[in-house]
């Protein structure tokens, strides 16, 4: 047999990629398994939607190719979406690029623009897409520690110049996975200018723009200035919408940007099932009536798990966005033993830092994706294992 090559050599583990047979195995065992590890919830897509999807899959041509075109109505409605949330518009024909979920999208573009002796700068920890896409281009990633000592930013002006000489994409992620930061608008400003200036493509993945909480309101990267000569902004239906599985998302941009993508697309998939993104439509024409009451059930979640984690000993802060806890650990307790530990002993699948990126060390990621009652049991349980593992009592 061949042997790998050294791109696929490269690839870390993927740890949310082992949890569901781990899963399987714990409930065979017999225990009662509390999942936050993946940010996927437990809620229902918009009624309209589902509705939507049930109606189109009647249609035999909504089962043809979609082709890179794909739906028009899809990239209409994605485009006027941009339009009414964040005041930008887009040709919905040339500046939006339909994705079967933001990853994938993230991950191919990359095939585009990074090959050997090129340099990816991708925040650590970060979405793991990020690095996967830039190790299978054969490019070297530059993974920058997102700490609280620059509040979980990427602080540009700290990339040492022989880096930034060799880079061709920055990767950014606010509001953040894992941290649930968010990133001020003169900060994002000056990663444009900074961009520009370098002549590096900004990859903004704004998955979580929609899930925010107590007043914040996430930007678009096009609603600063000079964005749409240095930026590529995704999105996705997935978090949104409660509708991970259906994999929807798009990429929005300039024509050159988004041309670029549509191309490497074109030889790797041949569109998303039509009656999914005729669903889509739906889901975006829900979004005024139906979005507010999906946050209030999300802000209740999170302020029971961050009240619940506290109770337990565990120094979490209350996040402004997104749908995790980025919760500290006690120094000398290892993140992925703790998840090892407090997965096979009590059940609770949560995600270790460090299978994020080594910079995530210290830390681990509990996602909000169940009700109050099971995140406080998943902290008690929490709890105990972090008793037992530091020898308090």
């Amino acid at each position: 047999m061949p042997r790998h090559t050294k791109r696929f050599s490269s690839l870390p583990v993927y740890m949310l990629a082992t949890i569901p047979q781990k899963k399987r195995e714990l409930i065979a065992r017999g225990m009662d398994v509390i999942d936050l590890g993946a940010g996927d919830a437990d809620l229902a897509a918009p009624p309209r939607a589902v509705a939507a999807l049930a109606e189109a899959a009647k249609d035999p041509a909504m089962s043809r190719y979609g082709f890179g075109l794909g739906l028009p109505a899809f990239r209409e409605a994605a485009a006027a979406w941009m339009e009414k949330r964040f005041g930008q518009r887009f040709d919905p024909f040339t500046e939006i690029v339909p994705l079967l979920g933001s990853k994938e999208g993230i991950a191919h573009l990359a095939l585009a623009y990074l090959e050997p002796g090129d340099t990816a700068i991708i925040p650590d920890p970060g979405y793991l897409a990020y690095l996967g896409g830039t190790l299978l281009s054969s490019a070297e990633p530059y993974l920058y520690p997102i700490t609280p000592r620059t509040n979980f930013l990427v602080d540009v002006d700290e990339i040492p110049a022989d880096v930034r000489a060799r880079t061709k994409i920055l990767y950014l992620n606010y509001p953040n996975n894992p941290t649930a930061a968010v990133a001020p608008r003169d900060y994002l400003k000056k990663v444009v200018d900074w961009c520009a200036t370098h002549d590096i493509l900004l990859v903004y993945d704004n998955a979580y723009s929609e899930m925010t909480f107590d007043g914040y309101v996430a930007p678009s990267i096009f609603e600063i200035d000079g964005a749409r000569d240095v930026a590529l902004e995704f999105h996705s239906l997935s978090k949104t919408y409660n509708m991970t599985g259906w994999r929807l998302g798009w990429a929005a941009g300039a024509a050159k940007f988004v041309g670029t993508l549509s191309k490497v697309k074109s030889f790797v998939d041949t569109g998303q099932f039509m009656a999914s993104q005729r669903a889509a439509v739906a889901a975006f024409e829900s979004h005024g009536d139906w979005l507010p009451t999906n946050l209030a059930t999300f802000q209740a979640r999170r302020d029971a798990a961050v009240a619940a984690f506290r109770a337990q000993g565990f120094a979490v802060e209350t996040p402004k966005a997104a749908m995790y806890l980025w919760i500290p650990l006690p120094a000398g307790v290892s993140s992925l033993e703790f998840h090892e530990r407090l997965m096979q002993d009590e059940g609770v699948i949560v995600l270790a830092g460090k299978a994020l990126g080594d910079g995530g060390e210290g830390f681990f990621r509990a996602s909000i994706i169940t009700s109050p009652e099971r995140l406080t049991e998943a902290a008690r349980r929490a709890g105990r294992v972090l008793r037992r593992m530091t020898g308090a009592t």
